[in-house]
C-alpha cells in the first residue's frame, strides 16, 4: 500500500489508520511506525549509561539446519530470507555475532513486539515476586478487587502467569468477533467500533466470564497478561510504563526508551503493545541467558525467578499437553509468559504474532532475536524453521573447537 509522489520518484508514507494497520500489505510499515497510528507513551530507559555491545560480526547464514521429518536440510540464510525478516541478531556470551536490517528497518527503529510484550510484563511480575511484593499463590482479586464480580474471582496470580485460568476467551485473530479482537474495539483501536464499545482495557477485563475451574489446562489467552499487568500496577501503585522503566528497562543498559501503545485512558496494551529496537530487545533477552544479570552487571531478574521459569511446576507440561490448542510443541510447556518448545532442552522463547521472537538458551549463553512482518498473524511454515535455525546456530556456535 506504499504510495509514491506524483513524479513516481520519492516514496511517501502509506495511508494507514486504525482500521488497516494490521492488514497484510501494511504490517511492514505499521510495525515500525506504531506511534503514527496509535496513542503511545514511553517506557523510559532512565539516565544510566548504555551497555555497549561487544561486536565480532560473522557470516552465519551458511550454517545448516538439519533435516527433520517435516523438512529437508536448509541453511539459516534461507530461513531469514523466506520469513519476512525486518531485522535479526545473534549474541553469544554477550557478544554480537550477527546483526542485520532489511528494507526500512534501522538500528534506531522501534519495532512492535506483539506478544513478546507478555514476556516483559511477566519479568516485571518476577521482579515484584523476588522483592516480596507479589505472591503468585494469592488471589488475583486480593490485588485487583475490581475483578471480584468477573470470571477471575477465585483465580490465583500463578494461574494467569501460566495461562491456566478458566476464562472464556477466544484468541482467533482472524475472527473479528473473537475476544482478542474485542479488546481492540474496547480500547478504541478500531475506527469502525460500534458506538459505545470503546470502554477501555480495565472495564473490558471486568466483563470476562469463566467457563471452567481455574488452575486447569493451559490455554493461550492474551487477557491473562493484561490482568497480570493490572495486578502489578496495583502492587506498585504506578502505571506499567513507570514500573517497567523503574525495575527493568532502566537497568539493562538500553539505548532508547521503549514505547507502549495505550488505550484511550493511557493504560498500556500490555499483552502486545510494546515497541523496542532490535539491540535493546537483545539486551533484555540476555537477562535470561545469564541468570538474570544484565550486560551492566546488575542482577535485574532474581535468579530464583529465572530458575522457576526454567523448571515450572510438576504439572506444567501436563497442563500444556492437555490444552485445547495444537501448539505443535509436544512435550513443551508455557511458564511465566514464556514458551518452552522442547521437553529435553532449556532453550525457550518469547513469541509474538507476525514473526516476533527472542530465542534464549542459557546452557549455550546464546540469544537470538528476530523481528518480522509476516502477512498472517500465525504461520507455522515460518515459525518452526526460525526456531530450528536458532537451535542450529546455538549448537554450532557453542560447540567446542577441536584442533
Amino acid at each position: 500500500m506504499t504510495e509514491t509522489s506524483p513524479d513516481n520518484t520519492v516514496p511517501v508514507a502509506p495511508v494507514i489508520d486504525k482500521d488497516n494497520w494490521q492488514d497484510a500489505e501494511n504490517v511492514r510499515w505499521s510495525f515500525q511506525h506504531v506511534d503514527q497510528v496509535l496513542p503511545t507513551t514511553p517506557i523510559s530507559r532512565g539516565t544510566g549509561p548504555v551497555a555497549e555491545l561487544s561486536v565480532e560480526l560473522q557470516d552465519l547464514g551458511g550454517i545448516e539446519i538439519p533435516k527433520t521429518e517435516f523438512s529437508e536440510a536448509r541453511s539459516v540464510r534461507s530461513v531469514i530470507e523466506a520469513s519476512d525478516t525486518d531485522a535479526w541478531m545473534v549474541m553469544h556470551n554477550g557478544t554480537v555475532l550477527t546483526e542485520e536490517y532489511f528494507s526500512t528497518m534501522r538500528p534506531e527503529t522501534e519495532h512492535l513486539l506483539m506478544s513478546v510484550s507478555k514476556s516483559l510484563v511477566g519479568t516485571v511480575a518476577g521482579v515484584l515476586v523476588g522483592a516480596g511484593d507479589l505472591d503468585p499463590n494469592r488471589l488475583v482479586t486480593d490485588y485487583v478487587p475490581e475483578l471480584a464480580s468477573s470470571g477471575y474471582a477465585g483465580a490465583k496470580v500463578r494461574h494467569i502467569l501460566d495461562m491456566r485460568s478458566g476464562i472464556r476467551f477466544s484468541e482467533n485473530y482472524l475472527d473479528p468477533k473473537s475476544e482478542v479482537r474485542r479488546i481492540e474495539e474496547s480500547i478504541g483501536w478500531s475506527e469502525t467500533s460500534p458506538e459505545g464499545q470503546a470502554k477501555g482495557m480495565y472495564e473490558f477485563l471486568t466483563t470476562l466470564e469463566a467457563k471452567s475451574e481455574h488452575g486447569g489446562v493451559y490455554e493461550y489467552r492474551s487477557c491473562e497478561t493484561d490482568v497480570l499487568g493490572w495486578v502489578c500496577e496495583k502492587v506498585a501503585g504506578e502505571s506499567m510504563q513507570a514500573l517497567m522503566s523503574r525495575v527493568l528497562w532502566s537497568r539493562i543498559g538500553a539505548e532508547r526508551d521503549a514505547l507502549i501503545a495505550t488505550d484511550q485512558y493511557g493504560v498500556g496494551m500490555l499483552d502486545g503493545g510494546i515497541n523496542t529496537t532490535l539491540r535493546d530487545l537483545a539486551r533484555f533477552g540476555y537477562l535470561y541467558a545469564n541468570r538474570g544479570v544484565s550486560l551492566t552487571g546488575e542482577q535485574v531478574v532474581p535468579t530464583s525467578w529465572v530458575g522457576d521459569t526454567l523448571t515450572g511446576d510438576e504439572d506444567t507440561r501436563k497442563a500444556f499437553a492437555e490444552g485445547p490448542d495444537d501448539n505443535r510443541m509436544p512435550g513443551g510447556m508455557y511458564r511465566n509468559q514464556f514458551w518452552f518448545p522442547f521437553p529435553d532442552s532449556h532453550a525457550f522463547l518469547a513469541l509474538g504474532i507476525h514473526g516476533q521472537m527472542i530465542y534464549m538458551n542459557p546452557g549455550a549463553n546464546f540469544v537470538g532475536v528476530k523481528l518480522s512482518s509476516w502477512g498472517l498473524p500465525q504461520d507455522a511454515a515460518k515459525l518452526f524453521p526460525t526456531i530450528r535455525a536458532f537451535d542450529a546456530l546455538a549448537t554450532a556456535i557453542s560447540a567446542p573447537i577441536v584442533d
